[in-house]
C-alpha cells in the first residue's frame, strides 16, 4: 500500500474513534478504528518513523473530530475566533502526539512478534498512555475509549478495574480484528471471535449490583436556569439571574433536595449569604433542603473558590479540587503580564480545595464533584464509600450545541457505574440528569431551556472493588504486559541470533 493512501487510511481510522462517544454513541466504531491502526502498523515491515507518522496521522482525525467543540467555547467566550482557531489548531496538534506515543511504546514492546503486537502490545500501549495522560500535566480524560462502552455488556469491567477496563477490552477486541485483517481469509477470524465472545462473556458474568440500598427513595429538584455566558458575569444582570433562580426553585418547593448548578449565584457566597440563607430556611418551612453552586472567599477574601454550599446556621461548603488550567487558574499568569488576561474566571483565578468530605444535605451523604472533576475516577471515589449519591454541578454554556454536553452527561454515566452510586447532575444549560446506580438515565432536560428536573434517587452503600484500588491494578496490568511482551522480543532475538 503506498504511503500516502495509507495516510489517508490511518486518518479515517482517526475519525472513527469519537464516534463511539455521545452523542453518535456506535460503540463498535472506536473497535473498527483501532484494528484499522493496529494492522497498519503491524511489525516487522514497518519502522519507528512510519508507526510516529501514520498513528500521528491517526491521532489528527482523532483529535479533530474529538475536541472541535474547544474553538466554539475560545470563538465564543475565550479570545475570539483567531485565538480559538490558533488554540484548536495547537490543541489538536498537541492531542494527537497521545496515540503517536502509544503505538510506539507498543511497537516498541512488540516489534519482533506480530501476533504479540497485535494482540497484546499495542493494546496494552494504548491503555497504559490513557492512564498517564489522566494524571499527566493535570490530566486530561476527554475521549477515552472505555467511555464508549457504557450501554454494553463491557461497562460491566468498570466497577472492577474502572473506565480503563473498560478501554482495555476494546482495545484487546481490536488487536484481535487487526490479526484477522492481516489475512482475512484464514482462521485467524478465530482471533476476534475468540476474544469477543471471551470479553462479552466475562462482562455479562461481571453484571451485578455492587452496592445496596442504603434507605429511602429521596426526591430531588435540579433547577436548570440556562442563564446564557454573556449575561452570567454582567453586574447587572445579577439581580435578574438571581431571581430567575428564585422563581424556580419555589415552584419546586417539596423535593426534599433542591440543587442549583455550578456558579449559579452570580457573586461570592458571603456577598450574597443573608439572602441565600433566608432563602434556605424558606425552602426549610416546605419541606426541602437548598443546594447552591457558588463561588466563595476564604476568610481573608483573598483566595477564591469554585464551591457548592449548603446554606443554613451553619453553611457547608465543598471547595473544587482539580481546577482546569486556563479556565478556572492562569499558570505563569505573573510572568506573561496581560498576555493571558482574555483567560480564567472573570472573577479572577481559583484556588484547589482539599478536602473530598461529603456534604449533608436532606439526610444524604453527598459526594461532591464540581464540572470537569466528574471526568476523574480517582478524584470522584475520594468521598466513597462514606457518599451514598454523587452530586455533580456544572455549567457546560461554553459548549453550545455541540457533542461536548452529551460526553459530559457520558462520563458521569462512567462514574455511577464505577461506584454503584446514583448521580444528580445540575448543570446551567444542559444536560441535567438523574442517573442510577448501574448508569442509566432516568431523567434529563433539553439543552438550552429552562427547566425543572425532578425524580428520586435511593442512596446505596457498599464498596466495589474499584473504590478500592482504582486505576492501579490496571496501570500495572498494562505495564507488565508492555514489559513482558518486550522481554519476549529480545529473549526470540537471542535465540535466533548466529553464533
Amino acid at each position: 500500500m503506498r504511503q500516502a493512501v495509507r495516510g489517508v487510511v490511518a486518518l479515517l481510522a482517526g475519525l472513527l474513534l469519537p464516534l463511539g462517544l455521545a452523542p453518535y454513541s456506535q460503540p463498535w466504531a472506536p473497535v473498527l478504528g483501532l484494528a484499522v491502526l493496529f494492522a497498519l502498523l503491524a511489525p516487522p515491515r514497518t519502522r519507528a518513523l512510519q508507526v510516529a507518522a501514520l498513528s500521528y496521522l491517526f491521532g489528527l482525525g482523532y483529535a479533530g473530530f474529538g475536541v472541535y467543540w474547544i474553538h466554539h467555547s475560545i470563538a465564543h467566550y475565550g479570545g475570539g475566533p483567531l485565538a480559538a482557531g490558533l488554540a484548536i489548531t495547537v490543541l489538536v496538534a498537541l492531542f494527537a502526539l497521545i496515540p503517536m506515543t502509544a503505538m510506539l511504546l507498543g511497537w516498541w514492546a512488540g516489534r519482533r512478534h506480530r501476533a504479540v503486537a497485535l494482540l497484546l502490545a499495542f493494546p496494552a500501549g494504548w491503555v497504559f498512555v490513557e492512564w498517564v495522560r489522566s494524571w499527566l500535566f493535570t490530566g486530561a480524560t476527554w475521549l477515552s475509549l472505555g467511555y464508549s462502552q457504557v450501554d454494553t455488556p463491557l461497562a460491566a469491567f468498570a466497577p472492577v478495574l474502572g473506565v480503563y477496563g473498560s478501554s482495555a477490552a476494546v482495545a484487546l477486541l481490536a488487536g484481535g480484528l487487526a490479526w484477522w485483517l492481516r489475512r482475512p481469509l484464514s482462521l485467524r477470524l478465530l482471533a476476534p471471535v475468540g476474544l469477543a465472545l471471551g470479553l462479552l462473556g466475562g462482562g455479562v458474568m461481571l453484571e451485578r449490583d455492587w452496592s445496596r440500598s442504603a434507605g429511602e427513595p429521596v426526591s430531588v429538584a435540579m433547577i436548570q436556569g440556562s442563564i446564557a455566558q454573556s449575561r452570567k458575569w454582567d453586574p447587572a444582570e445579577s439581580g435578574g439571574i438571581l431571581a430567575e433562580y428564585v422563581a424556580l426553585t419555589r415552584q419546586a418547593f417539596g423535593a426534599d433536595l433542591i440543587v442549583w448548578p455550578e456558579t449559579a449565584v452570580p457573586a461570592l457566597y458571603h456577598q450574597a449569604a443573608a439572602w441565600l440563607e433566608d432563602l434556605a430556611a424558606e425552602a426549610r418551612a416546605a419541606g426541602s433542603t437548598l443546594v447552591v453552586g457558588t463561588p466563595a472567599a476564604d476568610q481573608t477574601g483573598e483566595a477564591l473558590f469554585n464551591a457548592v454550599a449548603v446554606p443554613g446556621a451553619t453553611t457547608q461548603f465543598y471547595y473544587k479540587r482539580h481546577l482546569v488550567p486556563f479556565g478556572e487558574y492562569v499558570p505563569f499568569r505573573d510572568l506573561a503580564g496581560g498576555l493571558l488576561d482574555f483567560v480564567g474566571t472573570p472573577l479572577g483565578d481559583f484556588r484547589a480545595g482539599v478536602s473530598a468530605a461529603p456534604l449533608e444535605a436532606a439526610g444524604l451523604q453527598l459526594g461532591v464533584s464540581i464540572c470537569y472533576e466528574i471526568t476523574f475516577g480517582t478524584r470522584v471515589a475520594a468521598s466513597l464509600p462514606a457518599a451514598e449519591v454523587l452530586l455533580n454541578v456544572s455549567n457546560d454554556a461554553w459548549f453550545g450545541h455541540t457533542a461536548a454536553p452529551w460526553q459530559h452527561l457520558q462520563m458521569a454515566r462512567m462514574r455511577a457505574i464505577e461506584t454503584g452510586r446514583p448521580v444528580i447532575r445540575a448543570t446551567n444549560t444542559g444536560v441535567s440528569a438523574l442517573i442510577d446506580g448501574r448508569g442509566k438515565l432516568l431523567r434529563t432536560a433539553p439543552l438550552f431551556e429552562p427547566r425543572i428536573v425532578t425524580g428520586t434517587v435511593v442512596p446505596r452503600a457498599g464498596t466495589t472493588p474499584y473504590m478500592q484500588w482504582r486505576d492501579a491494578p490496571m496501570a500495572v496490568l498494562a505495564g507488565v504486559l508492555l514489559l513482558g511482551c518486550a522481554a519476549l522480543g529480545r529473549r526470540r532475538y537471542q535465540l535466533f541470533r548466529p553464533v
